[in-house]
């Protein structure tokens, strides 16, 4: 099987053993496992003939972008591997149709880089982003800071190039906004972490680069006045709030304990501490005031200072410049170095509706201490969309106790309409919670699909789709 591998791709990029232990363990550390090999291909007909071998010999296949999951969904004992960073050019960019035209292992910031030179965006963004690649966001339908304004990785995707288990290639690299030609096949691959195929290229939406952004750390006087302050922005900028992030005291307190050279966002500690950035398109909104600001800032600062006046802002303060602007996102997007320093945590990815984040965060506080007295969250929110990273931290932190707070987090999700994973996905991790929670139809429907596309069920078998076997 090596010697074949290595005639398809080179030997060179057959790795084994220390060549291939970065890639042989999950973001957290918590998880390791020993591959058959890990194989880099060069391009989409490599990786054709890789499944291709696959399928004949019947050994799984894993594909693996940045290896960035938090979810534990590469895990490959036994399996080929199928790394796609080799694949990483960005075959084209098209400025007037907005689009860009790339291969899966293009690394996030890469192509937020190279699209910015032609003053465009591709407007995903998280903490992970400069190892995090195109292939594995579309894999996970990846979320991140600005969903409220440009929607999930699903939404920035026209269309897709992808190696079915079979190894046959499917080319719907579709750049059309409109198709209505049956089964819409790209949705059915996005977010289906690799389990019906490896996505090798891919059709992106790109934006107008905002003219100017007004960002700033506002303290609210508790979060049902923060979605007052977020419809009121949403009012006066036409809908041009690109993120409203929710980060309360414990963990601007973390933060500071954590990161060397981290300062508080404001004098006095505030118990609902909000990011909000707003992005200019219009030349009106972008106009530079007297000062040099952009109009953006002060419309933001109107806005603030009349909800100040009501009582439902209790501090603020505005970026000034560039600098102000990029310390207050680092706080953000340390958000996984902060979660890490405090391993073993006990990580929930939920989604809730909007209005009953508050709600959820109170019942889960207080439900969780039934299963360890001295259990406590460290939580961070893409408010504006309703999903909150709820991490626990429980000093009894056995499996059991594990396992009992996860059921307690989904039951007061469920309770309020939510949901159990909101951005990163199922992998391994998530199986008993599907097992539990999703509806039996819908398991059913999505087991057939897996078995009609990949009846071996080598395609990164043992992710997403839990066994008959009720947990």
């Amino acid at each position: 099987m090596i010697e074949k591998l290595e005639a398809i791709v080179g030997a060179s990029n057959v790795l084994r053993d220390q060549e291939a232990a970065r890639l042989c363990r999950d973001f957290t550390g918590e998880f390791t496992w020993t591959p058959l090999a890990v194989v880099r291909p060069a391009n989409t007909d490599e990786v054709a003939r890789v499944v291709t071998l696959a399928s004949e010999t019947k050994t799984p296949v894993v594909p693996v972008s940045g290896n960035t999951g938090l979810c534990a969904g590469a895990i490959a004992d036994g399996a080929i591997m199928v790394s796609l960073e080799r694949m990483n050019r960005i075959r084209e960019i098209r400025p007037d149709a907005q689009l860009a035209i790339v291969e899966a292992g293009v690394v996030l910031s890469a192509l937020r880089e190279a699209v910015e030179e032609e003053n465009l965006i591709f407007p995903l963004t998280f903490g992970a982003q400069g190892s995090a690649m195109i292939g594995g966001n579309l894999a996970t339908n990846a979320g991140g800071s600005n969903v409220l304004r440009y929607g999930n990785t699903r939404d920035l995707c026209l269309g897709l190039e992808v190696v079915l288990p079979s190894g046959e290639v499917m080319d719907i690299m579709s750049e059309l906004h409109k198709d209505n030609s049956g089964y819409n096949l790209k949705h059915l691959l996005i977010g289906a972490e690799g389990t019906l195929g490896i996505i090798t290229a891919a059709v992106l939406k790109l934006f107008p680069k905002p003219r100017a952004y007004a960002t700033a750390m506002v303290a609210a006087k508790d979060l049902g006045s923060a979605l007052g302050l977020l419809n009121s922005l949403q009012s006066a900028t036409g809908g041009s709030v690109e993120a409203f992030e929710y980060m309360p005291r414990a963990y601007i307190e973390a933060h500071m304990e954590t990161v060397n050279g981290a300062r508080a966002p404001f004098e006095n500690p505030q118990d609902v501490n909000i990011l909000v950035e707003i992005g200019a398109t219009s030349q009106d909104a972008a106009k530079e005031m007297d000062d040099g600001r952009p109009m953006v800032s002060q419309m933001l600062e109107d806005v603030l200072a009349d909800l100040f006046e009501e009582g439902v802002v209790v501090d603020a303060v505005v970026a000034q410049n560039e600098t102000q602007r990029r310390e207050m996102w680092a706080r953000r997007e340390a958000a996984a170095e902060v979660v890490l320093t405090r391993l073993p945590i006990i990580n929930n990815d939920v989604a809730v509706p909007v209005d009953k984040v508050e709600t959820f965060i109170e019942m889960a506080d207080e439900r969780i201490k039934t299963a360890d007295l001295a259990a406590y969250s460290l939580i961070v929110s893409h408010l504006g969309d309703g999903n909150v990273h709820y991490a626990v931290k429980a000093p009894n932190h056995t499996a059991e106790v594990k396992a009992e707070i996860v059921e307690i987090v989904e039951e007061c999700v469920l309770e309020l309409g939510g949901s159990f994973s909101a951005e990163h996905g199922i992998g391994t991790s998530k199986l008993p919670s599907m097992a539990r929670r999703k509806n039996p139809v819908a398991l059913a429907t999505m087991r057939a699909i897996k078995s009609a596309l990949d009846p071996q069920d080598i395609m990164n078998p043992g992710k997403v789709l839990p066994s008959d076997v009720k947990p």
